[in-house]
């Protein structure tokens, strides 16, 4: 199994900000499951506003594996005003986006196999048509294609 590190990633603002997802567990829910988690851990937010990602492997009944990878980006209450006394109130979470990306993988698929797939879903995501060869390189696509998972 892969060691947990942390994770670095671009956000797609006009100017973009580096975010790294710092490692925080592994642990197993269930027997059949492993699941690792990451969260940014900037000063002076709180634990619940900031960005985290969790990765899960599950090994269905059928003998597919199913790899989830859930991103949460919370959003911030814009605090404008302070009441008479001078007291502005912390930011409370206003609202938290948040996206999966499920990977069902075969039993008999190959690591090849399971970038293709990859890589097909994200050129139609994005609405991509090239011929350049595709990078496989990370955490996401290692966890997704090979089947590892951080120990």
């Amino acid at each position: 199994m892969a060691a947990l590190a942390d994770i670095a990633v671009y956000d797609g603002a006009v100017s973009p900000l580096l975010h790294t997802l710092k490692a925080e567990a592994v642990s197993r829910p269930a027997p059949n499951q492993i699941l690792a988690e990451w969260r940014e851990k900037l000063t002076g937010i709180s634990d619940d506003a900031q960005a985290s990602l969790t990765l899960t492997k599950t090994k269905l009944s059928s003998g597919v594996v199913r790899v989830d990878a859930r991103y949460s980006v919370p959003v911030q209450e814009a605090i404008t005003n302070q009441n008479a006394q001078g007291y502005t109130a912390p930011q409370k979470v206003a609202y938290v986006d948040t996206i999966v990306i499920s990977h069902l993988v075969h039993p008999r698929s190959t690591v090849l196999s399971r970038r293709l797939a990859k890589q097909i879903a994200i050129n139609h995501f994005n609405n991509v048509a090239t011929t350049v060869t595709p990078i496989s390189a990370g955490v996401l696509d290692d966890a997704m294609a090979q089947l590892i998972m951080p120990a």
